[in-house]
Parts: structure tokens; sequence; C-alpha cells
């Protein structure tokens, strides 16, 4: 009973915590590729049969003569049989090993109406269909956050490697954990935004956070860089920033509070992101 009043009290407490939060992202569309026309398949002369003027004689040797492949051949085909299998042995081995990666990087820093901003037009101007869009994205967000190192003051970074599908339900699994620490005010997500007009700002006294998330699948696999300190944070974002529209999957920025006016308490944030270390 007492643990049941605890996890209401505090599912309570996170949602007064709650206030205004933004996102922006997506997967891009990859369509299929054109198919590519093949060339004309080569014409080689073949060389015309001859047949003797004059056939000899037909000779017959003594004795049986066999028709036995001999020793050399079937040993040959043996050999061809385990290259084989040892071809396919060291391709399943290669394909168990991960081959994408997901990372989520979280900053808090000093809220400033500027920044609140600045992330707001990019989450309106951001290309969110294409990889290239996505990728221009992170790379914004990226030289965002770096401008503002001086106002870091806590973080905390990780990494999951696995198969694309392991990699992409886990930038899922993520991606919603980020949405549900806010109430949505701003959502651009694959080319569709979402504005929620009625919000009132709740502005608090002692605000002074602003909590910034982002989120990338990618094909590369990406280092840890935990425990997350402030050289290590600088080397995560730009790790994320060298994603390219050939490795990217999937990414997502998201940031709370999104209207300006609003900031995090410490306690709101600690409370929020209870696994952030100090920087």
């Amino acid at each position: 009973m007492r643990r049941l009043l605890w996890v209401l009290l505090l599912g309570l407490a996170m949602a007064l915590a709650q206030k205004s939060g933004g996102g922006v992202g997506g997967r891009p569309y990859n369509p299929s590729p054109p198919p590519m026309s093949p060339g004309p398949a080569p014409v080689f002369p073949m060389p015309a049969p001859s047949y003797p003027t004059h056939p000899g004689p037909i000779v017959v040797y003594p004795g049986g003569g066999g028709t036995s492949l001999g020793l050399v051949p079937v040993l040959v085909f043996f050999g061809l049989i385990l290259m084989t299998a040892y071809m396919v042995r060291g391709l399943r081995r290669a394909g168990e090993g991960p081959t994408a990666s997901v990372a989520r990087l979280r900053l808090a820093l000093l809220a400033r109406p500027q920044v609140q901003r600045a992330l707001r037009r990019l989450a309106e101007e951001a290309d969110t269909t294409s990889a290239k869009g996505l990728a221009d994205l992170v790379d914004e967000a990226a030289l965002l956050l770096l401008r503002e190192e001086a106002a870091w003051r806590f973080g905390d970074y990780q990494v999951a490697a696995g198969s694309e599908e392991e990699a992409l339900a886990r930038f899922d699994a993520w991606m919603l954990e980020e949405r549900s620490k806010y109430q949505e005010t701003f959502r651009h997500f694959e080319g569709k935004k979402q504005v929620a007009e009625g919000y009132q700002a709740l502005v608090e006294p002692r605000g002074r956070y602003l909590a910034v998330s982002l989120l990338l699948a990618d094909h590369r696999l990406l280092p840890p860089r935990s425990p997350l300190t402030r050289s290590r944070a600088r080397e995560a974002l730009m790790d994320l920033a060298g994603s390219s529209p050939y490795t990217l999957m999937a990414a997502y920025l998201s940031w709370t509070p999104e209207k300006e006016g609003e900031a995090l308490t410490e306690e709101e944030l600690l409370l929020l992101y209870p696994d952030l270390d100090k920087l």
C-alpha cells in the first residue's frame, strides 16, 4: 500500500512538473533506386569447327581403357566444398555482430529565450522527410548546443548497438520517453506539424533550466562517452554531427520548456531526468 502511494505521488509530481515541450525529426523516406538498364551483352567470336579432310586410320590400343576420372579431380571437388562451407560460416559470423547504433544526448543548460526561439525556428524550417534534411537538422542542433557550452550544467549520454531493427526499436522507445517528459506544444515529425494553440505558459520564478535531447539512429557504431564530462559532451556532439544522409536512419530533437518565459527548476529537472551528471 505504501509503495502504491509512493508511485501515485511520484506520478502526480511528474505531472505537475511537466511544462511545454517541442520536438522535430523522423525517419527519412527511402524510395527505391531506379532500375539500371543492363548494357549489351558482349559477343565473342566462335571458332569454326574443323573436320579432317582425310580421316586417318583407327588405332586400337591393347588392354582395357577405363573411364576413371582419377584422384586429382576428386580432391579438387571436395576442396571446393570445404572452401564454400568456410565462406558461408564466415559470412554468418560476420552477420552476427552489430550493424547499427542509437545514441541519446541530454543536456540541461541555463534557459535563455534566444535559445528557445532558435530551437523553434530550427524545428519549423527542418526538412523531416529526407535523409539530407535530417542530417542537416542534427548538424544545426549540434552547432547550436556547442555555441551554448558555457551554459551547460548537467548532461547524460547513452549508446546502444545492435541490428538495424534493434536500433530503430530503441530509437522509438527513447523518443516516446522524451515526449512523455512534457506537454507537447509543438511537433514537426516527418513533414507533419502539430501546434497546441491553447496552452498557457507556467511561469516558475525559480526556474532556470532548459533540457535538450538529441537522438540519432545510425549505421555507424558510435563510441560510448560515459561517464559524461564537458569534454566528452563535446565529443558526443561531434560524433552525432558526423552522421551523413548515407548512414542516418532516424533523428529527433526535443526540448522543454518550449514556450518562452518558462524554465525548469532544479527540482523539476532532476525529477524528470534523474540520470543526469553534473558537468
